[in-house]
Parts: structure tokens; C-alpha cells; sequence
């Protein structure tokens, strides 16, 4: 596993029955199944969350905060995500879901909407300012700037170099919460409601900063049963609490941000294949006349992240409805803030960990043996040895992480052939001769050697039956 950043996406191996439903949706190629078990190369994974929407077993999980968090700081701050407020039937006024939280514990709130307007405002700025870099990708989506990171590299002079808005609100609500109280920044904790995982990936290892402001992630699917009956109470006398209107709360789903970005000559996309086909495109430079490209992981935007529990285009549907009683802007309620909380402090670099070899020569010749092997392989890409595609599996094989006989349309041919030169040895020692006991021998070591590929073979076509202890990411 790649350590030079946090994962929040991890397996727990006693729930996993080695099905290949993950390794065949991962955007990055980062799931194998092996002895059964399905294991997450951390240098590959972007914590988009796909195999925890996908996973039927329940055995893919995100790494996350517990509502116990509050009794670790003398003051607390909940940052609510756009998203947040999709999740609840007939809200008409979003004080009723931030006095809530309040009632839950938190002693403030500090809306990520709020934030999300001003990135808004500084992003218009920054892009009209910049055309030789358009089009402007944003950076609000954690997965989509790790995507990148390691598979797009000429891309990443593209990216829009502000905060996202949840490290904006988080750095925000801490100072004025140290004005408010008078406690000093590490006895104050600020907590961010999230719909997906990439933003708890983001929280432990940010790009584009050496640090976040956010010191804990409560996901939305573990809060929601909570404030439930709390709304209740919240709604006889909401406090006055809410700092967004339509712009902010709008970066909830797709096409939110680029709507206050303010401009026409924007792309939306969401979903990550979706994503990957923009990105793709953008490096083939098949787009023109854009100066801004909104990409969100999820589908339908945050409101699709899989910590969420509403049906995300139920979810956009009462964003929109919502928006009716917002106004447009409320940036006049959130305090000035200067470049070092808007933008990024250290650079994004490429990390090239699809890259076969240590160097261009060494590269060039294992992409040769790996085109050889595809060319031994029925390029099916069935995923029956565990890798997604017979290019993947040649690819871990030149780097030492499997073999040939993973295939078991190759490991039935060796079967065949070693059963082949099994029946001539065979006939040879029927006839006899001088050399009858030295076939003898031989006929000995294709039959250990065949029953050993038999059980590979069998191992391969029922998964469940392998080991309990494979070598993947576990959870605590």
C-alpha cells in the first residue's frame, strides 16, 4: 500500500466472498481479488467510493468519525454539506436543519454553502483573470483531483488552485470561534457532515495544503437518524443561523458550482466514468471555447456520494425546490477573508504510479512484455483471475504480482498439454522398454503438477473457497 497519503476506503475481509463486482467498476484499475479476498492497491485507489456503492457483501466501508467526537474539544463546529439538506422531505427552511445540530451538541455551525459562495466569487475572479490556463478545472471534488494527480498529469496546470469551499468554512468557522470564545485553535474542534469519502480522505491528506483545518468527518447516513427527531423540535423555534442562499446551497449537485461560477461557457459532468471520458477528451484537446469544467465523482453531484441516504436525483429534485425560498447571495453575512484561506499553498504534483518501470528504457521494455502476454491471453476481460482486464493482469505480471496460469483459459491449455504428454508417456510405458521405469518418473511429476493446476483451476472458478487471510486493506 502507497503511504504517502490517508485512505478512507478500506475492505473488511470477513464480509468479502471474493466476487469480482468491484474490480470491473473501479475507475482506477485498484481492486484485484486474490485467494478470494479482494485487496485495494492504495497506490492506485483515488477514494472515489464506487466499490462501496457497488459491493453487495457490504464489505467495502469508509473509514470515519463517530458522533463521540464532540466530546473530544471544549467548543465544537459542525460544517453541514450542501448536501445535507437534500435529505430531508418538505424543508423550506434550512434554520430548521442548523438549529438541529445545534440541539444535537454542536455549539455553532458554519455552513460549507457559505464558503462555497465565496470560492464562487474569488473563482469568477481568478478564471477571468487566467485565460491562458482555460479551461479552469474545478477542485472541489477530492477524487477527481487524486485522478489526476496520478493518471493526467498535462492536466494539472488546468486545475483551479482555490480551496474547496469545506476547507474555506473550516478555516473560517475556527477563527471566529476562537474570537467567540476566547479558546485557543486546538481545544476548538471543527467537523465536517460529509457525503462521500473522498472529503474524509481530504480531512487526513489534503492536496494543494500541508494540512486541513477540519479535525473530524461525521458521514451524513450516521447523522441523519439522529437530528430526525431533533427537526422536529428545531422547527417550533429555528435560530437564526443560516449564512447561504442559491449559489452556495446549489453546490450540492451537479451543475451547482459552475452555476456560480456565473458563466455560460462551462461543462458539467458527474459520475466518474463520466469524468474519466471529459478528462480524456480535455487531454486530446477535443473542447473549445470553455473556460470552466465542473466534474463531480458522484452521480448527480455530491447529493449521488454514497454516505448519503437519499436516491440522489430525488435529492436534487428538493435542492431545487429548497432554492425557491433562498435569495441569491449572502456573502454580506460571511467576514472578509484574505488569499492565504481561498488558495492553495503548495502545489499538486504528478504521481506516476500506473508507470510500469523506474525509468523510460525499463518502462518501454516491460510495455513490450505486457503487449506480448495480452497477445496469450482470449481478451475477454472476464475478470476471472482477479484482474478487471487481461491488460492488468499482464501488467501484474511483468511486476511480479501474478502469473501467467491466473488466466484459466491459459491454465486449461497447460492442463491439456501436461494431460497430452501424460497419455504419450503412458503409452510408452504400456509398450516397455528400457526406458519404462524413467517414464514412470516423469508420469509421476505431470500427475503432481496437474493435480496442483487442477486445484488452481478450481480455486479460480470458486473464489469463496480460498484463504480467510488475504493480504487486503482491513478495517479497525
Amino acid at each position: 500500500m502507497d503511504t504517502r497519503f490517508y485512505h478512507s476506503v478500506h475492505l473488511k475481509k470477513d464480509l468479502c466472498n471474493g466476487c469480482i463486482n468491484c474490480i470491473k467498476r473501479c475507475p482506477t484499475e485498484a481492486i484485484r481479488v486474490r485467494d478470494g479476498k479482494a485487496i485495494i492497491a492504495g497506490e492506485f485507489c483515488i477514494d472515489c467510493g464506487e466499490c462501496i456503492r457497488i459491493c453487495s457483501h457490504h464489505a467495502k466501508i469508509s473509514r470515519r468519525d463517530r458522533p463521540d467526537i464532540l466530546g473530544r474539544y471544549k467548543y465544537t463546529v459542525a460544517l453541514p454539506a450542501p448536501s445535507l439538506y437534500s435529505q430531508f422531505n418538505h424543508l423550506e427552511d434550512i434554520n430548521i436543519v442548523l438549529t438541529a445540530l445545534i440541539l444535537l451538541g454542536f455549539n455553532d455551525v458554519y455552513e460549507v454553502a457559505a464558503a462555497a459562495e465565496l470560492v464562487s466569487e474569488e473563482s469568477r475572479k481568478y478564471v477571468a483573470d487566467h485565460p491562458e490556463n482555460w479551461p479552469f478545472i474545478s477542485t472541489a471534488c477530492p477524487s477527481v483531483v487524486r485522478l489526476i494527480r496520478v493518471r493526467f498529469p498535462n492536466l494539472i496546470e488546468h486545475l483551479l488552485p482555490i480551496n474547496p469551499p469545506v476547507e474555506v468554512a473550516a478555516r473560517l468557522a475556527r477563527r471566529e470561534a476562537v474570537k467567540k470564545t476566547g479558546l485557543p485553535p486546538d481545544k476548538i474542534g471543527v467537523i465536517f457532515l460529509s457525503p462521500c469519502p473522498s472529503k474524509v480522505t481530504y480531512a487526513r491528506s489534503p492536496l494543494g495544503n500541508a494540512h486541513s483545518d477540519i479535525d473530524g468527518v461525521l458521514a451524513i447516513q450516521d447523522i441523519y437518524p439522529i437530528l430526525l427527531p431533533l427537526m422536529k423540535e428545531a422547527e417550533k423555534s429555528p435560530m437564526d443561523l443560516a449564512r447561504a442562499g442559491r449559489i452556495g446551497v446549489g453546490w450540492g449537485g451537479s451543475g451547482g458550482e459552475a452555476a456560480g461560477m456565473i458563466t455560460s461557457s462551462y461543462l458539467a459532468a458527474d459520475g466518474i466514468e463520466n469524468v474519466i471520458r471529459v478528462l480524456e477528451d480535455l487531454e486530446d484537446e477535443k473542447f473549445s471555447d470553455l473556460n470552466f469544467i465542473e466534474l463531480n465523482a458522484c452521480n448527480g453531484g455530491c447529493v449521488g456520494g454514497v454516505l448519503t441516504v437519499e436516491n440522489p436525483y430525488v435529492a436534487k429534485a428538493k435542492l431545487k425546490q429548497l432554492n425557491q425560498y433562498l435569495p441569491v447571495s449572502m456573502t454580506h453575512k460571511t467576514p472578509d477573508i484574505d488569499n492565504t484561506d481561498l488558495y492553495w499553498t503548495e502545489p499538486v504534483e504528478y504521481l506516476p504510479v500506473f508507470r510500469l518501470g523506474n525509468s523510460m528504457m525499463e518502462s518501454l521494455a516491460m510495455l513490450n512484455k505486457v503487449n506480448r502476454l495480452c497477445q496469450k491471453f482470449p481478451g475477454l476481460d472476464c475478470g476471472s483471475c482477479g484482474a478487471p482486464t487481461c491488460k492488468a493482469l499482464a501488467e501484474d505480471i511483468v511486476r511480479g504480482n501474478a502469473t501467467q496460469n491466473d488466466c484459466i483459459y491459459v491454465l486449461k491449455n497447460h492442463i491439456h498439454k501436461l494431460m497430452d504428454n501424460a497419455n504419450t508417456l503412458a503409452n510408452n510405458i504400456f509398450i516397455g522398454g528400457d526406458n519404462a521405469k524413467e517414464y514412470i518418473y516423469i508420469l509421476k511429476q505431470y500427475i503432481t503438477q496437474l493435480s496442483s493446476d487442477i486445484s488452481l483451476l478450481d480455486a479460480s472458478l470458486n473464489p469463496s473457497s480460498g484463504q480467510e487471510d488475504g493480504d487486503g486493506q482491513e478495517a479497525d
